[in-house]
């Protein structure tokens, strides 16, 4: 049973790396963010957030492979 548990632990390790790696928690942490600055404004929507990323992506390109 122990080494289930530390199995599991070890995925979600992996898992939280990836997401990390890939931008996956970047809303996440966008969140944490806004909430720890007190932000008067209402956080952006998920859609609004990917959308304004990709776009500022491609209006800077910098740094991308592709």
């Amino acid at each position: 049973m122990n080494l289930l548990r530390s199995a599991g632990r070890g995925l979600g390790s992996v898992n939280s790396f990836l997401k990390g790696v890939l931008g996956e928690d970047s809303y996440e942490k966008y969140l944490d963010h806004h909430r720890a600055t007190n932000c008067a404004t209402e956080p952006m929507t998920v859609k609004e957030f990917w959308r304004e990323k990709t776009d500022r992506q491609d209006a800077n390109p910098e740094g991308r492979c592709c």
